[in-house]
């Protein structure tokens, strides 16, 4: 894949595999600083990553100031964007939405749309597009039922999703005034009658003490993970199983490893390249060098998930959820056997991706029902004609044909 070196070296990738260069900077020095713009540190290797994510005293995750020195506000929900207190209030009010016990509840309802959608997939013919039929419908129906959002909304808002992360769409700035508003609209009805979905449930529990930007900025976090995160994990784990058919018979033949798969392509995959940039608040000694009291840290997720690393425990505590050339020289390779617990693809930290149980079940439904549905599934186009998406925030491939 020929790579521009405009795109930062964390999302350069050959198919789905780290670039050399990422695995020769995170095995030279994984920690260093670029001059001028923003960020001024990089981090690649996962102890450090950890760290610093773990930091939440000494490093916050509120916008970093722009060049002109201005530093935006982040909007009131945001899950991810904030710190101490405020964070921490944001989190006990949704957290009682999303616990494993929760989601499980969920289970049929996924396994509903799941299967609604493997009928249209199959109608489509072949090849057909998985990621138009399958990927991100099936996130976007379980999105409307998780948030209460009318099923109406979903491909305007796919649609503006498109536009607001992409940095060369001249519509970029009101698309992400109208996706906003979408919530602004929910959270309004939601107000007069509340319904059995999560903005309904926290007016009916909490009433005035949630404000409705703050139900705003809560819908639009977990939209943003399910819409963008979960659709091309969906799409991207399928890819990778698909170009390492040893993995995927072994999960047919064994399908009681359908949970380590699911992290194993979670990992893998690792579509949030870097999670937010964190700005030290004072004075950091780390890996050897200093992070002094304003600068700002991106922390690449992609390169400490797939440049060599050891074994770990998951963060506690709201951000994230192969290719074909190999398993990228000195970087892991996919392995669904592989003791599952120690990837970043969730976060880390005091902002350990609070939705974590709704993207396991959601994958594990999905993995499970297209495997099931198509034994015979392989891709319908060379993997070398595939177009990923590299500047999005959420890394991803345009369309993902197959056949069965």
């Amino acid at each position: 894949m020929t790579q521009s070196f405009d795109i930062p070296i964390d999302k350069r990738r050959n198919m789905l595999d780290p670039v050399p260069e990422l695995l020769e900077i995170s095995a030279r020095k994984p920690l260093f600083g670029r001059p001028g713009g923003m960020p001024q540190w990089f981090v690649t290797d996962r102890e450090l990553v950890r760290q610093i994510l773990a930091d939440a005293e000494r490093f916050s995750s509120m916008p970093p100031p722009e060049q002109d020195g201005h530093r935006p506000d982040p909007h009131p929900g945001s899950l991810l964007q904030t710190d101490g207190e405020q964070h921490a209030r944001l989190r006990r009010l949704v957290a009682p939405m999303f616990t494993v016990r929760r989601m499980k509840t969920l289970e049929p309802m996924m396994t509903r749309i799941v299967a609604r959608r493997l009928d249209v997939l199959e109608r489509a013919g072949r090849p057909a597009d998985l990621m138009r039929h399958f990927a991100r419908p099936v996130s976007g129906l379980v999105l409307a039922e998780l948030l209460g959002l009318p099923r109406d909304d979903l491909p305007e808002l796919s649609r503006l999703a498109d536009h607001r992360v992409s940095r060369y769409s001249p519509r970029r700035d009101s698309a992400t005034s109208e996706y906003i508003g979408h919530f602004r609209k929910l959270v309004a009805a939601q107000r007069r009658d509340p319904g059995e979905g999560l903005a309904g449930a926290l007016i009916r529990e909490h009433g005035d003490a949630v404000s409705d930007e703050e139900l705003i900025g809560i819908c639009e976090s977990v939209a943003n993970g399910s819409l963008e995160n979960t659709s091309e994990t969906i799409a991207l784990g399928t890819l990778a199983l698909l170009c390492h058919p040893e993995q995927l018979a072994l999960l047919r033949e064994r399908p009681e490893l359908m949970d380590r798969a699911v992290e194993e392509l979670m990992r893998y995959t690792s579509v949030v390249a870097a999670v937010s940039p964190r700005t030290a608040l004072v004075d950091v000694e780390i890996g050897g060098e200093v992070i002094k009291a304003g600068e700002v840290v991106s922390c690449s997720v992609f390169a400490a998930n797939r440049c060599p690393y050891g074994g770990g425990d998951d963060g506690a505590g709201d951000g994230g959820s192969g290719g074909d050339g190999g398993d990228g020289g000195a970087a892991d390779g996919l392995d669904i056997t592989r003791e599952p617990g120690s990837h970043l693809a969730l976060g880390y930290g005091v902002h350990f991706c609070l939705g974590a149980a709704l993207a396991r079940l959601q994958l594990r439904v999905a993995f499970t029902g297209l495997l099931e549905r198509f034994p015979g599934l392989r891709l319908g186009a060379g993997a070398e004609e595939l177009r990923f998406r590299l500047l999005a925030p959420q890394f991803g491939v345009e369309t993902l044909p197959v056949l069965w």
